[in-house]
């Protein structure tokens, strides 16, 4: 009896420290042994998780796992090819692009129904991007040294563009409208035009590139064997990070560092690091969310994850997962994180208490006011904010700023009588109070987005 209770009682002591953490391990999504998942994908029209099972054992796995978004329950499991190990996702045609390393080829999946619309060849594929401009997904291949460009709305290859020497890693920038290619043995990076496919420019590097990120600072970040490179200006000397991932509310890159076991962050606009974060064994992977604004580090060797803080860059908590953690997926409408453990074939899902779409759990008096409608949107939606309103920021799901609006006119005597004389809004006692924008979503693709209005981010949904 006396043992009961003191299980109760450490039960109840954990419990009630996970809460004060705000972040906790909601449940476990056990794969097939030895399913090795090695990477994750979102799609933000229907919610779902994909998981690529890369196999860590001779019986190499070919199978792509399906996760529903809203209850955590599996799908189904796709036969794609041997060893799938990289995803990126088209919103425009809800299409998932998945290359299978050993089988050397591309699968494109109908992300509707879970079905397998066709498999292309291609010669040992190594990175994906995908342009949302002209709806083009391109293709690395590291055997062949050069990149291969499908047509997003007809699932063909339309052009094959050589590069250098073992391309391994693609970047796409949205404001330019250009595709980066890191070339690791001829030390170089390809820049193609994202409409005309030539190649405008070859810059050499001192060492080998072997991963690229475009972040929503508009900043290129090129990891070398020496060091990284920003914008093939700024040079850090031994700095070779696992992964890079940008928090655009605070405006500070993090860098996890596998060797040293820390998280160096960087400001976002003068490049000088301002924190050296101590993490886990073998950070290897981050992810930036945007409803509470935290960093999540996967430690590879201590089997957990580190939840850091975006304003005081220290951490908040450590959540053990499974063996191995890998890869993220973040998905905004129940605020989950999901992690990929490679060495014990699961998933972790890690929850927020905020819970999802209520953003904050305290509203103050301006959050009261801030409205958008409709919900969904299909071409234009219209948002309304408090007076003291400066700007609105729209962002997708990754982070990535996709327009940014100034602070709308106040609304006009009758606009405001029209529209709050009946209202239930009582707070809204003067028509000064109120601004509204017109906002014109044109070459905005479907899915899940987030308005911010200073700190605070608001969900809305695209259709078309």
């Amino acid at each position: 009896m006396n043992q009961a209770k003191l299980y109760f009682g450490i039960f109840i002591i954990c419990l009630i420290f996970t809460i004060g953490q705000s972040q906790w391990l909601e449940t476990t999504i056990y794969l097939p042994d030895s399913s090795g998942p090695y990477n994750l994908g979102y799609n933000s029209v229907n919610n779902k998780i994909y998981c690529a099972n890369f196999g860590f054992n001779a019986n190499y796995d070919s199978t792509v796992t399906v996760i529903d978004g809203a209850t955590n329950n599996i799908i189904t499991t796709l036969n794609t090819g041997y060893r799938p190990n990289a995803f990126c996702y088209n919103p425009t045609n809800n299409k998932v692009y998945c290359i299978n390393l050993l089988s050397g080829t591309l699968t494109i999946i109908n992300g509707e129904f879970d079905t397998i619309i066709t498999t292309l060849a291609m010669r040992s594929p190594s990175a994906l991007c995908y342009n949302n401009i002209n709806n083009r997904v391109f293709c690395a291949n590291e055997l062949s040294d050069d990149v291969t460009v499908i047509d997003g709305a007809i699932n063909q290859v339309i052009a094959t563009v050589p590069v250098g020497d073992s391309p391994r890693a693609l970047a796409w920038d949205s404001l330019s409208n250009k595709v980066f290619c890191a070339n690791y043995f001829s030390s170089s990076l390809t820049v193609i035009d994202g409409t005309s496919l030539a190649v405008i420019a070859i810059f050499a590097l001192n060492s080998g590139p072997f991963a690229l990120y475009s972040l929503a600072n508009g900043k290129l970040y090129c990891v070398t064997d020496n060091g990284v490179i920003i914008l093939l200006e700024t040079f850090i000397e031994g700095v070779r990070p696992r992964d890079i991932c940008y928090n655009p509310t605070n405006n500070k890159v993090y860098f996890a560092i596998y060797d040293s076991n820390n998280v160096i962050v960087l400001d976002g606009t003068t490049n000088h690091v301002i924190a050296s974060i101590v993490v886990g064994d073998g950070p290897c992977a981050l992810i930036w969310n945007s409803l509470n604004n935290k960093v999540y580090c996967a430690n590879d060797n201590s089997g957990d994850v580190s939840v850091i803080d975006g304003v005081t860059n220290s951490v908040d908590t450590t959540i053990p997962v499974g063996a191995g953690p890998r890869a993220f997926a973040w998905n905004p409408i129940q605020n989950r994180t999901y992690v990929a453990n490679y060495l014990s074939s699961s998933i972790s899902v890690l929850r927020d208490v905020g819970g999802g779409i209520n953003e904050r759990t305290t509203l103050n008096a301006e959050r009261l006011k801030l409205e958008i409608y409709p919900s969904p949107a299909k071409a234009v939606m219209r948002v309304r904010v408090p007076w003291s309103a400066k700007t609105i920021k729209i962002f997708d799901v990754s982070g990535k700023l996709i327009k940014e609006i100034a602070s709308p006119a106040p609304l006009s005597k009758r606009q405001f009588r029209n529209n709050y004389a009946t209202s239930s809004k009582k707070v809204l006692g003067r028509n000064d109070g109120i601004r509204e924008a017109k906002i014109s979503l044109k070459g905005i693709k479907p899915g899940i987005y987030f308005l911010r209005l200073g700190k605070e981010p608001k969900k809305f949904l695209v259709v078309k």
